[in-house]
């Protein structure tokens, strides 16, 4: 497997962006970024959507930070000193976002980045806030420990709203708190490069998912120290099975070919299944955005009425319709709860019957995603990239429809909104589609629904026989053969 047939899409650059000790002044370090123009204008040309990596800091060494004292942009001791710590940075201050003037300064350097070609950015930290500390506006410094955040990611989700349009604005945030939803996408912070750490971000995730928050990731393979192959293998499946994906680290840089072969070819295995999956996964992004509806979700969310949901942390539900339960010790075992009724693993098309528990063993290639039963997945044409024509040339894998049920499968377009709608309904052996949008071309893949014939030709054909209907077509039937 080429490192080069894994697709990226968006860019990240760290902390070299400014000079150490200088955070932050929003200046690019010359040393390492001698014409930063020059070179997003390059990575524009590939497709690719840049973002910085920004916190709430200002350290004594920046030459931005007498221009914030003297405006007095950063909070008081008591006595009316600047405050000041030595973490992270020498002699740093907050920024206080208390203060209109400051907010309005925080986002006049944010739009000289903007100008150049930059598309938005991660803003990291506003978790470690002084409690000691006296603000602009008066506020309670207590309260500001947990607050503060929401000023700070609403100052820079308000900007890039002003600067790129509603609907164009996203943050990548590490810290939150109520309603800091309204400011997406987060990730989990600095987890360990362990099968314990592992665990513990998807708890904390689900927990964020049931607090409200629609969008959530992780760093792939561990923040901190360095994953063994197995751990980062595993947890690669586990990434690109979440609303948004991201390779980082601390000490070493987490691209799979330094830790072996395997491991580029889990990467780009698991890349191209997530492309293939965006129609699907995009419009669990807008019942996120439209009905708060998180994109993990905690299995007692979708099944309420299972008693054997109500403690489950350790799989969860990717959208409506997909169970994913990720491996997370060396030994490749899975164990995992399965709701009533039968379940098609998306891999490999074996179907289970629950509710029971299951143990299977998984090699680093596979892990149990299993599709609910009365459900249509979307599966896009392109494994490359996650942006395209999701109504373009799409297959719609039906799986163990029951007589009577109705499925509605909405498609969206880039541009916000449904682009293409399919209504699937079973009546006795007889399986209608009806179809709205523009004309493009599809496809139809049975899965698990006995063997069939096509009604308007009659001939039999065997389970997982692909049907294309005309691009024109608005209505296609298939009758079962019983």
């Amino acid at each position: 497997m080429s490192v080069r047939e894994i697709p990226l899409h968006v860019f990240r650059f760290d902390s070299l962006l400014m000079k150490e000790l200088n955070w932050c002044d929003f200046t690019w370090d010359g040393r390492y970024f001698p014409a930063p123009e020059k070179m997003l204008t390059r990575l524009k040309e590939r497709g690719l959507h840049v973002y910085l990596w920004i916190n709430p800091y200002i350290a004594q060494l920046s030459k931005l930070f007498d221009e914030a004292v003297a405006a007095g942009y950063l909070p008081k001791k008591g006595n009316g000193d600047v405050w000041q710590w030595d973490n992270w940075q020498a002699g740093m201050g907050i920024v206080d976002f208390t203060t209109p003037g400051a907010r309005e300064w925080y986002k006049s350097k944010l739009r000289i980045l903007i100008k150049i070609g930059v598309d938005t950015f991660m803003t990291d930290f506003g978790e470690r806030i002084p409690t000691d500390v006296v603000y602009h506006d008066g506020s309670d410094p207590l309260k500001m420990h947990n607050y503060y955040t929401y000023l700070y990611n609403q100052t820079v989700f308000g900007f890039l709203q002003e600067q790129r349009g509603e609907g164009e604005a996203v943050v990548f945030a590490r810290s939150a708190t109520t309603g800091g939803q309204k400011f997406p996408v987060h990730w989990g912070g600095d987890c360990t490069a362990t099968f314990e750490s592992m665990a513990e971000s998807l708890r904390g995730g689900l927990s964020l998912g049931l607090s409200g928050f629609g969008f959530w990731s992780h760093d792939i393979g561990g923040f901190e120290q360095t994953a063994s192959a197995d751990v980062y293998k595993r947890w690669a499946a586990f990434g690109l099975l979440s609303s948004h994906s991201r390779l980082h680290g601390s000490s070493t840089y987490r691209v799979p070919w330094i830790y072996d072969e395997e491991s580029v070819i889990v990467l780009a295995k698991f890349t191209r299944l997530k492309c293939s999956l965006m129609p699907y996964l995009f419009h669990a992004a807008f019942q996120a955005h439209e009905n708060g509806i998180p994109m993990l979700r905690a299995m007692v969310l979708e099944f309420p009425n299972d008693p054997g949901c109500f403690h489950l942390d350790q799989q969860y539900m990717l959208g409506d319709s997909l169970l994913v339960a990720p491996v997370m010790n060396y030994e490749g075992i899975a164990t995992f709860y399965v709701p009533e009724g039968s379940w098609t693993n998306l891999l490999d098309g074996r179907t289970i019957l629950g509710p029971r528990w299951v143990q299977e063993t998984h090699d680093f290639l596979s892990l149990p995603i299993l599709v609910r039963p009365n459900s249509v997945i979307p599966i896009g044409s392109r494994t490359d990239r996650p942006e395209y024509d999701y109504s373009d040339n799409i297959t719609l894998r039906i799986y163990q429809l029951e007589n009577g049920k109705s499925v509605r499968v909405e498609l969206p377009s880039l541009a916000g909104g449904t682009e293409t709608t399919f209504n699937i309904t079973k009546a006795e052996e007889l399986i209608t589609i009806q179809r709205q949008g523009p004309p493009k071309a599809w496809k139809v893949l049975l899965v698990n629904n006995h063997s069939n014939k096509l009604g308007k030709k009659g001939e039999l054909v065997p389970e997982g026989t692909l049907f294309t209907p005309n691009k024109e077509e608005h209505s296609f039937q298939i009758t079962l053969h019983p």
